[in-house]
Parts: structure tokens; sequence; C-alpha cells
């Protein structure tokens, strides 16, 4: 595919936060962006030229999308891969691919994977019944995560185990779901590594950030992250492994538990652009957003100089709702546009400098 023109067409499915942040990339360039995703009005469609609202197994629905666009590509990894594939099967150009979706919408064949391309994880087994997880449980030294294999963020579709818990209630917990257990990993920090890859194979990466949840919700990413050189190299050389192996076009990310010894460990990936990458588009010369949006368009990658040390908070719930004057001066807020501010939802995010870089 030759490089897009200005004035040309970008389809996403899905229509969450990370839509609209992409349509907003993509006006910035010249594009125009159509949103499929179903529902009334949802974000990423207030700011676009065009929304499909259909469900994404609507097939008819697909096809007039595609003929609609130059290029297309998905803000989050639970777009059915089977609608991505008719897409392409339809001729339509979709970027990333049907690779990296698949990886990433399992849990255990996301494991799997990742060790078979030599990037190492956390201990684990998989889970299908109460006497499943009882094998695991003890082969994994009777404590870890049960987590369902498919769906689930932000901590839903997860708990913790341990030898002497009422197995059965916490297999029920999960609604009895294909699972996987994962051994508690006794990591010193946890970074992400965002990284974009092009067509024709080159790559950029952002600075790793350390990331610090609450509730199983990531809260803030702080750069630099204060890990050793050596050690973000490391981590920079899988996230571009990951990248390659995939063939993934556009951006990516790849979070990892960092051991006291400098050992990673891969924790999950994500075959988007990434909410601890946020800091991007004011920190660097070049943000996550627009760096996708250059990817799937066939256009170069451009320079992602840090500017300056940065620190960026989710905004989750009703503490969107503050008021502007009572955010920090120099504070650079980005909200979301959802309607309902419930609790743990994430409705926006705050950037704020802490230091020349």
């Amino acid at each position: 595919m030759s490089p897009l023109p200005a004035g040309s067409v970008i389809g996403i499915l899905g229509g969450g936060q990370l839509g609209r942040m992409l349509a907003s990339a993509a006006a910035k360039l010249g594009f125009d962006v159509n949103i499929f995703c179903p529902g009334d009005s949802p974000p990423a469609a207030r700011v676009a030229a065009g929304h499909w609202d259909a469900d994404y197994d609507d097939e008819t629905a697909l096809s007039d999308f595609a003929q609609s666009c130059d290029v297309i590509t998905y803000e989050f990894e639970n777009i059915p891969v089977a609608s991505v594939a008719y897409l392409v099967s339809k001729g339509a150009i979709v970027r990333p691919g049907v690779k990296s979706l698949e990886v990433s919408q399992d849990r255990l064949a996301e494991k799997q994977f990742l060790n078979a391309i030599g990037i190492e994880t956390g201990a684990f087994e998989p889970v299908d019944s109460v006497e499943q997880l009882k094998t695991a449980l003890e082969t994994l030294g009777g404590d870890g995560l049960l987590k369902t294999r498919r769906d689930g963020y932000d901590g839903k579709g997860q708990v913790r185990v341990k030898s002497g818990d009422d197995l059965a209630a916490a297999y029920r917990e999960i609604r009895e779901a294909p699972a996987i257990l994962e051994a508690l990993v006794p990591f010193e920090r946890e970074i992400s590594v965002v990284i974009a890859r092009a067509a024709d194979g080159s790559m950029t990466a952002f600075e790793p950030g350390k990331n610090d949840h609450e509730n199983g919700i990531l809260k803030r990413s702080t750069v630099p992250c204060g890990l050793p050189g050596d050690v973000v190299a490391r981590a920079r050389k899988l996230a571009e492994a990951l990248a390659t192996e995939t063939g993934h076009i556009g951006v990516l990310a790849l979070e990892l538990f960092v051991l006291e010894d400098g050992t990673l460990l891969a924790n999950e990936m994500a075959p988007r652009v990434h909410n601890s990458g946020h800091w991007t588009p004011e920190a660097c010369a070049t943000g996550q957003f627009e760096q996708h949006i250059r990817a799937v368009a066939g256009w170069p990658l451009a320079p992602v100089t840090r500017h300056f040390d940065v620190e960026m908070e989710n905004l989750l719930g009703e503490e969107a709702l503050a008021p502007p004057q009572s955010f920090a001066e120099g504070t650079i807020l980005t909200l979301y546009g959802k309607r309902d501010a419930k609790p743990g939802r994430k409705m926006g995010h705050a950037v704020r400098r802490t230091g020349r870089a």
C-alpha cells in the first residue's frame, strides 16, 4: 500500500477513548475518520466524520464500512477476530492485522506465544475445572491469580486464590469460564514499553514508564522509570521481537515485571495504543496516537524524543468532574467525553511535567 494522502479515510473499529484520541491525531494529519461501534453516540463517534452503529458481527455493515475507508485499524483487543478476517477477505486493508489481535485475546495463548518467541513470563497453568484449579495451585506453590482466559480488564475477571481457600467458590466467581492460574511474581516494579512498527519494519520505542496500580487499575505512569540503561535496552528488545514476530503494523505495548536482579518477565501485551503511553503526546516530539496513525497510513514514523520528565495520572469516576482550577498549575487535562462517571471508570487523564529530560 502506498502512503495515504491527506484527505483519505481511516476506519476505526471501536468507539472508546482510544478511538477518540486516535481520531483527533488523524485529523491533525489531514485524515477523515469513520468509527464502527455499536451504541448511541460513543466517545470516538462524536469527533469523527461518520459512525456505523452496528454489531461487530454484522457482515453487511462491515462491508459497507470497508467501502467507506482506505485503511482500517482497531482501538481495543476484544474486536472479534472473525470480523477482522471477514474485512480482510473482502479486500480491506486492516492494520495491525489479525495475528497480534488473536494472540492477545486469550491469556493462555498469549503466554504460550510469548514463551515460544523467547519472552519469559511468570509460571502459569491452564484451568478448566475446580479439580484442575486444585492441581494448578499445588504446582505453583499454593498461591496465585485465577484469571479468565478471555475478556476481563482493569482487575475484572480475576481473583486471588491460595491453599485452603474455597476453590469452587473462586471458580464460580469467574463464572466457571476457561481460565489460567498465574503464579505471583515478586516484582520490584512494573513497566511498559510502547512501541510502533511501520509497514517497512522500522520501529521506534517510547521510553518505558513505571506503572502503579490501585484496585487492579492503572493509576499513574512515571517517566523516566528509574531503571538502568541496560535493563531499559533489554525491555525494548523484547517489545521489538514481539512486534516483529506478530507482523504488527502500528503501536503495541508490552507490560513487564522487573525483578530485583533486573530479570524481565512479561505480564501481558496490548495490540494497540496503551493507557501507559498517554503521556507521550505532551512530553514527546510525536505521541503514540499520531505514531499509530502514521504506521497504519503507510507514512514514515516520526521521532519520539522526550522533552521532559513526566507523570500521567488516570482520572477515575468523579475525579474527572473536579473543577479545572482544582488541578495544579501546568496540568494538561484530557477528558474522554463519557456520559457516566461510574466508580473506577476511566474518565480522563492528567499529565504533569516533573522535571527536565
